[in-house]
């Protein structure tokens, strides 16, 4: 009786398993960042919908900035329809220059607790530009490109 070569030897599945876990050893770190990241985005689009509320009023005022030191106070002064925030801990506006403030929270320990900011220059011809800004312990491979 003549056997056929048929399955895998042991040696062919111990290289495909080492050659597996590799992969898996680089790529979990990777999804895991991506995964940071786009929480972050939650956290920025939360503050861009403020930042428009922040430079109507301005704009509405001419000399003043809001004074919201909370979510509730941003939300019941500006109108802002924040719903549920799960990823801030903290947000409030300096009515003295206008910088928005967002304490992280609910993402990954590398980046809860620290604070990501937005603070409004003002243009000679009236418009804002706003520039990000985070907490100097925050990791510098997770801020976000603007």
């Amino acid at each position: 009786m003549k056997y056929a070569d048929s399955g895998f030897t042991l040696i062919e599945i111990l290289v495909v398993i080492t050659i597996v876990g590799i992969v898996a050893a680089v790529a979990v770190p990777y999804y895991q960042g991506y995964t940071v990241r786009a929480k972050l985005v939650e956290v920025e689009n939360t503050m861009a919908v403020v930042k428009t509320a922040v430079s109507s009023y301005r704009i509405e005022k001419e000399t003043s900035w809001p004074d919201c030191p909370t979510i509730n106070e941003i939300r019941n002064s500006l109108g802002v329809a924040l719903g549920i925030v799960l990823r801030i801990s903290s947000l409030s506006v300096d009515p003295g220059t206008g910088t928005i403030t967002a304490t992280v929270q609910n993402i990954h320990t590398m980046v809860d607790g620290k604070s990501i900011t937005l603070t409004p220059t003002l243009n000679p011809d009236g418009s804002f530009r706003w520039t990000w800004g985070w907490s100097p312990d925050f990791p510098m491979h997770l801020r976000p490109k603007h």
